[in-house]
């Protein structure tokens, strides 16, 4: 097993071993900290030599250097990581944008339920997409980032819409276009509202084929760390893969967990870790 985790890293040494910038020590002192995963959160001297193919000299090295610095600590001749080294992947995380953040997650819940996924924004009357990754194309007009659609006739614009405060969602009801995209389409501005009522007191949004005969959608929102939806994620499927029923017992929990899994990894990318802070 240990072969398994360092023959990636192996892989790697050995290209930049031609290379007269490469800095093998950092490499290796790297390699040291990758020893280390959720199987494995502890290890001894000799384990993490042996996982690394380090001798136990420069083993000891880099161990006694990464506790020194507060990245590692060592309970009687057992290491393991401190907080600190999240420090590591701070600087990436918080450079990412929404869309950034959000595809890696689309991309396994799609890999999960084998239908397209989306993350959008509200812009006007519009949802906006900002992230997609598609499955088999269920819809007539291609989406692709950019893509706009009424809100009222989707599910992420539904989640939108429900997240906005009475005053602005009355003024919204009372300008807003509701046209008749297909035969089920909600255009009555009191059976909106009382729709959008609903998805406000369970926190999720169901659409059947409002937007486009035979297409089913899901959606949830995406908070930042204050609680404010800013964005909504949503899966969906044809009418006749997936009855109403079908749609919510089978993709409504990986869609909610989607959702939850965005919005950690954002909240990392918005504030500083306590890593940050001087450590005792």
């Amino acid at each position: 097993m240990q072969d398994e985790r360092t023959s990636g890293d192996a892989v790697a040494a050995e290209a930049g071993a031609s290379d007269g910038d490469f800095v093998q020590s950092l490499d290796r002192g790297l390699s040291v900290i990758r020893a280390f995963d959720a199987d494995h959160p502890t290890l001894s001297l000799s384990e993490v030599a042996a996982a690394t193919g380090l001798s136990r000299a420069a083993a000891r090295r880099f161990l006694h250097t990464l506790v020194h610095l507060g990245y590692m600590h060592n309970n009687g001749g057992r290491f393991s990581l401190r907080p600190k080294i999240l420090e590591l992947g701070y600087a990436y995380l918080s450079s990412l944008t929404l869309p950034e953040v959000a595809m890696p997650h689309l991309e396994e819940l799609v890999e999960q339920v084998r239908e397209s996924s989306s993350v959008s924004e509200l812009d006007g009357e519009d949802v906006v997409y900002i992230a997609r990754v598609p499955t088999k194309r269920i819809m007539r007009a291609a989406i692709s980032v950019g893509t706009r659609f009424p809100a009222y006739a989707t599910s992420m614009g539904r989640v939108l819409l429900a997240a906005k405060p009475d005053d602005w969602l009355e003024k919204y009801l009372a300008s807003a276009s509701l046209r008749e995209l297909t035969d089920h389409t909600v255009t009555s501005p009191t059976q909106l509202r009382q729709e959008l009522r609903r998805i406000r007191s369970r926190g999720w949004a169901l659409v059947d084929q409002e937007l486009e005969e035979g297409l089913r959608a899901l959606a949830a929102p995406i908070r930042d760390p204050d609680g404010t939806v800013i964005a909504a994620v949503n899966v969906s499927t044809h009418a006749g893969r997936r009855s109403l029923e079908a749609v919510v017992e089978d993709l409504l929990r990986p869609l909610l967990a989607t959702a939850e899994r965005i919005e950690r990894d954002l909240a990392r990318s918005r504030t500083v870790p306590r890593s940050r802070r001087a450590v005792p």
